[in-house]
Parts: structure tokens; sequence; C-alpha cells
């Protein structure tokens, strides 16, 4: 396979060399795990007294390594830590840390199939999500050194205030950030949430979830290998709770960047905005509750492999899956059917077989969310178009139609591989019924008729929208191809992340006016 080339979904699938090193790394990876990782603070190895085990969710015989628990004060050492680290870090030239977020992707790229087998074993991805996902993270801090770069560190001269006086406008960080990272994407996210703070001169505290720690563990190393000093990136493993209650109430904390759920995302909101003296920043996307419409013009063949991609990729388990689609009632049995037939074929079990469309759920707890969805939904008058069944974390793929639109499952994120179809007669309707949920992350529009999209992209309330996207409905956008940002409970800053104004989520302005000449005014 040519590393040098860009990875994502859409390239591996037409590319069948990399077979071979993916399996090779498979075998490798398995070879590493079961040891015991510390956490590291201002650049020391720090252990705890109480210890967790990661277990594979592929196999929970699988004893990926030993952490330690995190406290309360971990977290404060940590932050201690990185405000010592902030003055020579943010006073650095902004050159040499796109210098270092570089090589960071230049690290990331020469282990492409020893991460995509850690992401495998860790989260339970198939291969081409595996390989995507780091592809798309070394595109990701690629794009951000470029963009910073084209704006010259975000540094712009600005018209004279007055004669003899000189205005430049300086985008400055804003000092320690906490970043807590979740399981799907357990590399790209905080890889993009930590290079976003480092570049732009901030230091970080970085917690990964418990259920991906090997993944944080390995990033911190790859940032620190290529350059990134002693507690300008500290990590801490273990519960969230200790973390979470420190970093919003911490006044040495400047800002926090939260991929996760609705309810934690606003739990630290409300921490932050009920505990600090003035607003401080807190960068957040929060999971979705993604519509897809399909009109009676639709490429109904097109339209079913985008919503199954977009729907069951990674067993559901994405902030942008498709998770309720709907139909216009003229094709809505032919599409079903075709679902139906294209959801029948698709092979759930171990990630490590190439032939697996997706593997396991990644947890007990996500089982039992889908167990009771399905009931509910029958229960409430839903019809079980396919799926509906499991073994333990592996449970199928689940179409269900026939629900009210009103029904609680086509409103709350679930976060399994479950969609729910519903029908319609007009697209004013079906832009209604898209629209009315409290969140705005991912949305997907399959017509033929060029009308129709500019309608929808006009009065669409999300705020990552694809037309006729076959390799996934409301997924899978490369970044610097398009911005990855959520409206309403969707996200907190307006700013998609892989996007050109990002990096702005992490910095201040500062207008900074001089006297150049004498006789200037002051």
């Amino acid at each position: 396979m040519q590393k040098s080339g860009r990875v994502t979904y859409v390239s591996l699938e037409s590319d069948e060399s990399f077979h071979g090193e993916y399996e090779a790394a498979l075998l490798e990876a398995g070879r590493e795990f079961g040891g015991r990782h510390p956490m590291y603070i201002g650049g020391r190895e720090v252990t705890a007294p109480r210890e967790f085990e990661a277990r594979s969710p592929i196999d929970p015989e699988i004893l990926l390594g030993t952490f330690p628990e995190g406290g309360e004060e971990h977290a404060r050492e940590a932050i201690a830590a990185a405000g010592e680290a902030f003055p020579g870090w943010s006073r650095r030239d902004w050159r040499e840390r796109v210098g270092i977020v570089r090589r960071t992707a230049d690290a990331l790229e020469a282990r492409l199939f020893g991460l995509a087998a850690l992401l495998t074993y860790e989260a339970g991805k198939t291969r081409y999500e595996a390989l995507a996902e780091v592809g798309e993270t070394v595109d990701m801090l690629r794009y951000y050194c470029d963009i910073y770069e084209q704006s010259n560190g975000y540094v712009f001269p600005m018209r004279s205030p007055a004669p003899g006086e000189e205005c430049r406008s300086v985008m400055r960080p804003y000092g320690v950030w906490a970043v807590i990272s979740p399981f799907n994407f357990p590399i790209a996210l905080a890889a993009g949430m930590i290079a976003g703070a480092l570049l732009t001169g901030n230091t970080v505290v970085f917690k990964p979830t418990s259920k991906t720690p090997l993944s944080g563990v390995t990033i911190y190393r790859l940032f620190v290998e290529s350059g990134v000093p002693p507690g300008a990136l500290n990590l801490l493993t273990g519960p969230g709770s200790p973390f979470g209650k420190v970093v919003t109430a911490h006044p040495d904390v400047a800002g926090i960047a939260f991929t996760g759920s609705r309810d934690v995302g606003m739990w630290l909101y409300r921490q932050v905005a009920a505990m600090q003296p003035y607003h401080k920043p807190l960068v957040a996307e929060l999971g979705s509750k993604n519509p897809t419409v399909v009109t009676a013009s639709a490429d109904i063949g097109k339209a079913v492999e985008g919503v199954v991609r977009a729907a069951f990729g990674f067993a559901g388990q994405k902030c942008s899956a498709t998770s309720r689609v709907y139909v216009h009632s003229s094709v809505a049995e032919r599409f079903c059917e075709a679902l139906r037939d294209r959801v029948d074929r698709m092979e759930v079990g171990d990630p490590r077989r190439r032939e697996v469309a997706y593997g396991p759920l990644i947890d007990d707890r996500a089982r039992v969310t889908f167990r009771e969805a399905v009931e509910e939904a029958l229960r409430d008058g839903g019809r079980l178009v396919a799926g509906g069944t499991g073994q333990g974390v592996y449970v199928r793929p689940t179409v269900i139609a026939g629900l009210a639109h009103d029904h609680r499952l086509f409103a709350e994120e679930l976060f399994v591989p479950i969609l729910l179809v519903g029908t319609f007669e007009t697209l004013e309707e079906a832009l209604t019924l898209a629209n009315a949920t409290d969140y705005g992350l991912t949305a997907g529009v399959f017509t033929q008729d060029p009308e129709e999209v500019r309608y929808f992209f006009d009065r669409i309330r999300f705020g990552v929208v694809y037309a006729n996207r076959r390799g996934g409905a409301t997924t899978g956008a490369w970044p610097g191809a398009q911005p990855f940002g959520g409206w309403k409970a969707s996200g907190t800053t307006g700013r998609g992340a892989g996007g050109p104004y990002y990096l702005l989520s992490f910095v201040r302005e500062q207008a900074r006016t001089r006297v150049t000449e004498p006789g200037g005014s002051g």
C-alpha cells in the first residue's frame, strides 16, 4: 500500500495491497499487550494506589493493559505542571510548534498498521475503519499545520489607528486546556483536540476514556517523542468524575475540549458556568440523532448503500451515524425491501476477519441499550424489517419501521446499530421531521432533483450535510474536505473540527498598537 497517498474509507475499498501488512500488524500487536502503563505528569511516570484493567471488546480474555486510577490530586498536579510549562511553550516561535505537530503526523503515518491493529483490539474496529481513522488523523494534523502557516500564526497587520502608530491583531493562547476524548475515535479525536491546543501555544492535560486508555497512552508518547516538552502535555488515566470535578473548578484551567455524550458535555458546561468568575471556553461535540431523507426521485440503490454504511459502520457507534431515515411513501416499500436485503448480507463478528462488516459493541452497557430499545420499539408498534437479534456484544444491524414519529427512539441518541424508518408525503414535512430534534450534527438527502437538494441545504438545521453520498449518507468526510461541527445540542463553538476555523477555538484576540514615529499619538 502506498502510505504516502491519502488513506480513507474510499481509498481502502479500491486497494487490496494493505491486507498483508495489516494482518502482520495484528500478530505483532498481540505480543505487546498485558503490560502496566503509568500516567505522565510533567514528564514523570506516575502511578496510583488503585489500578484498572482494559480488555478487548472482541474477547474479554484479551488483557490489553493495566492502568492507574488517577484521582483529584493527580489532576491538580498535572494542571500545575501544564501551568509551569505554558510560558515556555507559548513563547516558542509558532513555526517550531508547527514542526513538532508535523513530526507527530509523520510518526502516526509511519505506524499506520500498528495503530490500526491497536484500534481493532481496543475499540473493536474492522481493518477499514481502523486504517481510515489513523489515515484521517494524519490528514487532520497536517491540515491544521497548513492552516496555521497560511495564517502566519494568526498575526495580521491592521489599519493604522492614527499617524505614527502601527496595529496588529495577534491571536494568543489561553493557557492550560483539559482534553477529554471518547472511545469511538480514540486516536483521531484525541490527537485532533490535543494538536489544536498545542499548535496554538496552549498546554494540555489529557484524559482518554477508560474504555480505550492504551490508545491514549500511545498518542501521548507520539507527541512527546516528536518534541513536545515535559509538562506541555500530561496524561491521566482513570475515572472521569474526579477529573471533571477538578478541571471545571480549577482557576488555572483556561479551557476544556471534550467529545462525548450530551449529558456529560452539558454537565461540564454547567459546572464551568457555575464555578468560574468569568467565561472560559468549552469546545465540545456532543453527539446527535442524524436523519437521512430519501425522496421519490432518489436512486434507491445509492440511497440504500449510503444509509447502510452510515447507520451501521462501527456498529452505529458514531456521533455521525444515520439513526433515522425518512422515505417518501411512494418508494418506502421498495426502499425497505432493498434495505433488508442489503442488511441481511452483512456479516457481524470478530473484526480481525477480513469479511466482517462490523464487530462488537464496546461493552455490555451498550448491549443492554440495544436489547431494551428493540423490545420497546416492538412493544410500541414497531415492525422489525431486519436484525433485532444478537449474541452478547455481537448484535445484528437492526431496521425498525412503523413507530410514531414522536416516539422517544426517534429523538434520543442510542449509539447502537438501530435504524428507524419513517415516511413522509412532502419534502417540507420531511424537513420538519428531520429538524425536530435538539441535536444538529450530520444529515443527508438522496434525490435526483437539484431543486430538492437546494431546498434541503437551505432548510436543514445541521452542521454537516450531504447530498447523494453513497459512501455514507451522513458520515465519512476526511479532514480538510469538510469541517465537522454540530449545531444546537451537538456542539458549542460552531467551528467544525477539521475545518479552517477550528484552531480559533483555542485562541483569543489581542490588538497590539505601538507608536512608530516621533510625534505619534501617545
